[in-house]
């Protein structure tokens, strides 16, 4: 089993009806297998290549600065920078 960086988190808002988190992903950083409890929209700040692990198998998704993108809650997955370099984005939960 590859040990991964994991990716960091900060938290810039919570409250009754958003949570706003920054990511940042070194190279090769990961997030951990998680499951989102909400719909959320995910900003780019930067451009990369994200590899998604997910039930169905790999995936690999482009990071385009500033294309916005939206999921629905219960998204599966575990998001991994395919990146040589930082990547970062916002992700904003709808409670």
């Amino acid at each position: 089993m590859t040990t991964r960086p994991q990716a960091v988190p900060t938290n810039q808002i919570d409250n009754d009806r958003v949570i706003v988190t920054e990511w940042r992903f070194a190279p090769g950083a990961e997030t951990g297998w998680h499951t989102h409890g909400h719909d959320y929209v995910v900003v780019p700040t930067t451009n990369g290549t994200l590899h998604l692990e997910t039930p169905d198998g790999l995936k690999e998704f482009p990071l385009v600065l500033g294309q916005s993108y939206t999921r629905g809650a219960g998204v599966h997955h575990n998001v991994i920078n395919a990146s040589n370099h930082e990547v970062v984005f916002v992700e904003i939960e709808l409670r």
